[in-house]
């Protein structure tokens, strides 16, 4: 593979009449580095493909050589299940789903099981005021997510979910409809809980449990979508579009959940380096998202709700996922700007991006300073997906280990990565 990628960037290259010297001054890399990369002395990395890919213009040719598509993750769901928790030898607690039989046998003195089936008594008194008061016990919770550590998020959220399923005798009428369906909604949000823990077998679970609490048509396609985010959380760009594209079959389909597939397909493409069908994406995406703004929504509200607009801000990922960090670094920098300050993890998040485009554009000490002043915030958050990206920046800030700001930087980055 390394030499097959050698010989079709050397005839792109040459193709588009631009000398190894001049593809070296566009990418920030050195042309005895690239010489070694065409010959196959060197593995090209997947962030060198990006660079070369936007370089000269491949539409993803070059991304296509050093992409390994391994299969999707798949979730253990069924009637068959429970969601236990478990101490582990070092005092920390985790939540993972298991057999019934299993759970049975483990023993009740060291395990707790969470299940919202099959309630066993229910609380009716006072019913009337349940729904507002979970409804704003969830939205504070979504806001506590921001600035929270996943893992102390996911038991209150769990909770939630069960307390909720305790008093639900019909889902298809009045209270008992609100009550189903913020159940679904604590569910859900336990699936971003648990992605954002590093656990994406057990995300998925919980999306399955959304569904089969709510049973409608918005949650069903929504937890396509989720797949499909999880599916690029994987580096799975195939799988990511095949998925947000089953999302927007359907137009009966609510145009938030058609919208927000849409742009998670703009995603897939900029991740599979594929400019046009990733803007065109984005556009549809910001189309159908401007119509949800003016339907009526009674239901709290599914997807992210941090940023003031989740398309321009993915666009500016998309552009530095497609090796156009120059235009990456302008739109990140503008919408990350409009992000609230209590909104950590999407502070986190995305200027972790904008850290890695200006260090692709060679601005090395800016993306240092963007770096130090985020890491505090990172561990506070304690992001599976931030800390994905800050190890990317890390591998890319080590071309640059003589740098004194990168030497300065090296042990708090260290620090943080190990969370």
């Amino acid at each position: 593979m390394t030499d097959d990628f050698g010989i079709e960037l050397r005839r792109i290259r040459t193709q588009a009449g631009i000398s190894l010297a001049g593809l070296a001054r566009r990418v920030h890399y050195s042309k005895g580095y690239l010489s070694k990369i065409e010959t196959g002395a060197m593995p090209p990395s997947e962030y060198l493909a990006r660079r070369c890919d936007a370089a000269l213009d491949a539409n993803g040719a070059l991304v296509g050589l050093v992409r390994e598509i391994s299969p999707p993750e798949t979730a253990a769901t069924g009637d068959g299940e429970a969601w236990l928790m478990s101490p582990e030898p070092d005092g920390e607690s985790g939540f993972f789903p298991t057999g019934r039989r299993n759970a049975l046998f483990t023993g009740a003195a060291s395990l707790v099981m969470m299940t919202i089936r099959q309630p066993a008594t229910r609380v009716r008194a006072g019913a009337e005021h349940l729904a507002p008061s979970f409804r704003a016990m969830y939205e504070q919770t979504r806001i506590l997510g921001q600035t929270t550590s996943p893992h102390v998020m996911l038991p209150l959220v769990i909770a939630q979910a069960q307390a909720l399923g305790a008093q639900i005798t019909d889902r298809k009428h009045g209270l008992d409809h609100q009550l189903a369906v913020l159940a679904a909604r604590n569910a859900e949000y336990a699936g971003w809980m648990a992605q954002e823990s590093g656990d994406n077998r057990a995300a998925l679970w919980w999306i399955g449990k959304a569904v089969e609490i709510d049973g409608g048509l918005a949650m069903a396609t929504y937890a396509v979508v989720r797949q499909a985010v999880i599916a690029l959380s994987r580096g799975q760009p195939r799988d990511t579009v095949v998925l947000a594209a089953r999302a927007q079959a359907d137009h009966r389909t609510p145009a938030r959940i058609r919208g927000l597939a849409a742009q998670q397909e703009g995603l897939g493409h900029a991740l599979a380096g594929d400019y046009g069908s990733c803007m065109r994406a984005l556009d549809n995406a910001a189309r159908l998202l401007r119509i949800a703004e003016a339907e009526p929504q009674d239901e709290p509200v599914l997807g992210p709700w941090a940023v003031r607009d989740s398309v321009a801000i993915e666009t500016g990922c998309c552009l530095y996922d497609l090796g156009r960090s120059h235009a990456a670094v302008a739109v990140l920098d503008r919408e990350i700007a409009e992000i609230p300050r209590s909104a950590l993890r999407a502070r986190v998040r995305y200027g972790t991006v904008r850290a890695l485009a200006y260090a692709s554009v060679g601005e090395v000490d800016h993306a240092c300073t963007l770096t130090n002043e985020l890491l505090g915030d990172a561990v506070a958050v304690d992001s599976a997906t931030a800390r994905a990206d800050l190890r990317r920046l890390a591998a890319t800030l080590r071309r640059w280990h003589n740098h004194p700001g990168v030497r300065e930087l090296s042990p708090s980055l260290t620090s943080a990565l190990r969370g």
